[in-house]
């Protein structure tokens, strides 16, 4: 490697690659990502999933030590082995060992351990699109007693980028057989190349009044609509043993 580049490390990684021109690293992975293959716009600050208390993100927003300390985070979960934690000295971190399978009980621990000091603690990996988003929802999972599409949906409202692998989506469903006793979660496939989870709702949002439709078949007829009724009432149930709904908390960050 030439000289000019050993004196100029990656400033995310702290390793030595062509960040500029999209060297991806030899020893981390790490890259500089186009924000059109996640679907969204890049953003130094993390992605806020539960209301003063939980961030998710990438290796690029954990190595902003200004945002995130603007932010209020002081807590930081690392799940990638190879990726440096760049600020012991200001942060408090925790990282998962190297190997594909997460253990989502030792991160709820960590994280739970942050939310009992009143703390807030970001999640992130590399590209902040794959394992630290299937950690996050198996923390809903757990925490909130949501089930698993409710939890990835509540993940994926906040940040459109997720991208879960086909490994960490059966890794999930494993979890939520754990949590929740057998279910039957639908993979569902993704434009993006990975997948998803749910019953075919595209939000989570809370349902409509009742909608009329008016016509007639006849001019005997008119006057009479025929009406369409969508049942209106509270929000979405997913199974036994479900705690609560997002809809109910939405500024809970307990």
């Amino acid at each position: 490697m030439r000289k000019r580049e050993r004196e100029n490390p990656c400033f995310v990684c702290g390793h030595y690659h062509k960040y500029d021109e999209g060297e991806p690293c030899g020893i981390c992975g790490h890259r500089a990502v186009d924000p059109s293959e996640r679907g969204e716009r890049q953003s130094a600050f993390s992605a806020e999933i539960l209301p003063s208390f939980l961030y998710l993100g990438s290796y690029d927003n954990a190595s902003r030590a200004e945002i995130l300390k603007a932010q209020g985070i002081s807590h930081i979960l690392n799940t990638v082995a190879a990726c440096q934690n760049l600020y012991k000295n200001s942060f408090t971190y925790h990282t998962l060992k190297e190997g594909d399978a997460l253990d989502f009980d030792e991160c709820f621990e960590f994280i739970e351990s942050a939310r009992r000091e009143e703390k807030k603690i970001l999640v992130h990996c590399m590209s902040g699109a794959n394992r630290s988003p299937s950690l996050v929802i198996a923390y809903l999972m757990r925490h909130k007693g949501w089930r698993l599409p409710e939890s990835y949906q509540w993940v994926k409202d906040r940040k459109p980028g997720v991208n879960i692998s086909p490994a960490m989506a059966g890794q999930l469903q494993n979890y939520e057989v754990k949590v929740h006793g057998p279910v039957q979660t639908p993979l569902l496939s993704s434009p993006t190349g990975g997948v998803s989870f749910g019953f075919g709702f595209p939000s989570f949002s809370p349902p409509q009044a009742p909608a009329t439709l008016s016509f007639s078949t006849s001019p005997a007829q008119q006057g009479s609509p025929l009406s369409f009724g969508v049942p209106a009432g509270g929000p979405f149930v997913f199974g036994a043993g479900q705690q609560s709904s997002p809809g109910a908390d939405r500024m809970d960050s307990s």
